[in-house]
């Protein structure tokens, strides 16, 4: 037989592992004590259970003291900064002395007081009221009374009961991230080694017309219709850099990514938040892009969803990892110039909505799948509307120079002269638009405007030697000679080293000679 204190024990354990989903941290060989993790969100602790008979108080203080030590352990093990620890002694009976004034008032401890300890003594003597000082989070069958004793076959089948819980438990967590073996990581990984390759054998991965060609997001073309640059900017690197850091984030983050979902589900993440991550670079950003990174964030997205979903199990195993290099990464991108951080919101935003709204494999929710799918539209409709009508940006220069002097290189001079004026109507020319647009206007011999451009060059910029040398090209083709030698000398003085421009100043004194 058994007595009924083990009873209240097991009883006890039973109802917060099975009942109340506590995990269990760790059982001694004697199963007499135990270390249990849960409670509500905002009242997480841990409760240790005891199986002890206690004779004098200062045994069980001994044992508190112990413990402290413990507790600041399984803190750390925890990652919390404060940790509360509800310990409860199961004896047959009371200390034989006083030890009320022990166990009156939690007690705190650690260097920094980040233990609070909470002490009971749960003796069976009034029956099932006697676990009412912890009934704020443990209760008790009540259907009958506590027996005096019980069959040993009763005990064992309350403690197979909660051994065979924590099992399953801990499997259904092995389960958790072995959904599927990694197999689109590495076919991603090898697409973009590949595109890479393509890149920078047909002209670059950093030459603008290059990654134009191939697919990367620029926001005149998508806006003339090739929606698919929504996607293939993610298979796309911006010089060798780019492409390690982002290979070594997908090699690292992408087989969790589908161990936790699966590779289908995985694919559908990658796709939605590379294409959304997109998508709010073409809202934000008027700059030429390409990388991963979105789809990548995505994935963050996605551990962020499973955070969302299974809490306890996403802080024991990564959460503040991840967290961390998220903010890491965010704060990196809005300090450092040149990064596009609207496309890592956005994947970061897609890959969470598109994890909502496939869930997890064998797992049904089909009401929290349906507010996710309309959340995923409203946003996706949003936002294309958004970015068709404009968006937040307009046309970015630096981008939009460079790839009208690769048009202008082509003979593409009415390509180049429409996005150039299209830039200076939106206010957002600079000394090179200026310039540019005059050196088409030379090829159109309509020297009259090439001169106001090549003027406008100047003023934003007065060191700009090549501007001063083809506006003394115009001047001396439109008959004006004095003017022509001034800008001329401004040139040949602003960069003394280049022939070209003293050849044109004899010319020009040549021409001066014979007339």
């Amino acid at each position: 037989m058994t007595t009924r204190t083990d009873y209240l024990y097991w009883t006890v354990a039973h109802d917060l592992i099975v009942n109340k989903g506590y995990r269990l941290l760790k059982i001694s060989q004697s199963q007499r004590e135990m270390w249990l993790e849960g409670g509500e969100k905002k009242q997480q602790h841990v409760v240790r259970l005891v199986r002890v008979d206690l004779d004098w108080s200062n045994r069980m203080q001994r044992d508190i003291d112990r413990i402290a030590v413990l507790a600041d352990q399984v803190r750390k093990q925890l990652k919390k900064r404060r940790l509360r620890l509800e310990n409860i002694y199961f004896s047959t009976y009371e200390p034989v002395d006083d030890y009320s004034f022990r166990i009156k008032e939690p007690i705190q401890s650690g260097q920094k007081q980040q233990i609070i300890i909470k002490s009971y003594v749960i003796e069976p003597s009034n029956g099932w009221e006697s676990i009412k000082p912890i009934e704020s989070f443990a209760s008790s069958p009540k259907e009958e009374p506590l027996r005096e004793e019980y069959r040993d076959e009763e005990i064992v089948m309350l403690k197979k009961k909660v051994l065979a819980s924590v099992v399953e438990e801990r499997e259904r967590e092995r389960l958790t991230f072995n959904v599927a073996s990694p197999f689109f990581t590495y076919v991603f990984i090898a697409l973009q080694l590949f595109m890479f390759y393509l890149l920078e054998t047909n002209g670059g991965s950093t030459n603008p017309q290059t990654l134009i060609e191939f697919g990367a997001k620029y926001n005149p073309l998508i806006e003339s219709g090739d929606w698919w640059r929504f996607f293939t900017p993610m298979v796309l690197h911006i010089g060798f850099l780019h492409l390690l850091m982002n290979t070594l984030a997908l090699f690292y983050l992408g087989p969790m990514i589908e161990r936790i979902f699966g590779r289908s589900r995985f694919l559908f993440i990658y796709l939605f938040s590379g294409f959304t991550g997109s998508l709010m670079s073409f809202v934000f950003t008027a700059n030429l892009s390409a990388g991963a990174s979105g789809a990548i964030f995505g994935c963050f997205g996605a551990l962020l969803y499973f955070g969302f979903s299974n809490p306890k199990l996403f802080f024991k195993t990564m959460g503040t990892n991840v967290l961390v290099v998220i903010t890491i990464n965010l704060l990196f991108g809005f300090t450092v110039p040149g990064i596009d951080n609207a496309g890592h919101l956005g994947g970061l935003a897609g890959g969470f909505l598109a994890a909502g709204m496939i869930h997890f494999p064998k797992k049904k929710s089909t009401i929290k799948r349906g507010g996710f799918i309309l959340s995923s539209v409203v946003f996706v409709s949003l936002f294309l509307s958004l970015g068709y009508n404009g968006g937040f940006i307009k046309n970015e220069a630096m981008t939009v120079n460079a790839l009208s002097q690769d048009a202008i290189q082509r003979g593409e001079l009415d390509t180049a002269y429409r996005d150039l004026l299209t830039l200076k109507d939106d206010g957002q020319a600079t000394a090179e638009t200026y310039f540019l647009l005059s050196f088409v206007e030379i090829k159109k011999e309509q020297y009259e405007d090439a001169t106001q451009h090549l003027e406008l060059a100047i003023e934003r910029r007065k060191s700009f030697h090549e501007a001063h040398y083809n506006l003394a090209l115009v001047k001396l083709e439109l008959g004006e000679i004095e003017e022509a030698v001034i800008y001329a000398q401004k040139a040949s003085q602003l960069k003394p080293t280049n022939e070209n421009y003293t050849i044109l100043l004899e010319k020009i004194d040549n021409r001066s000679s014979s007339n």
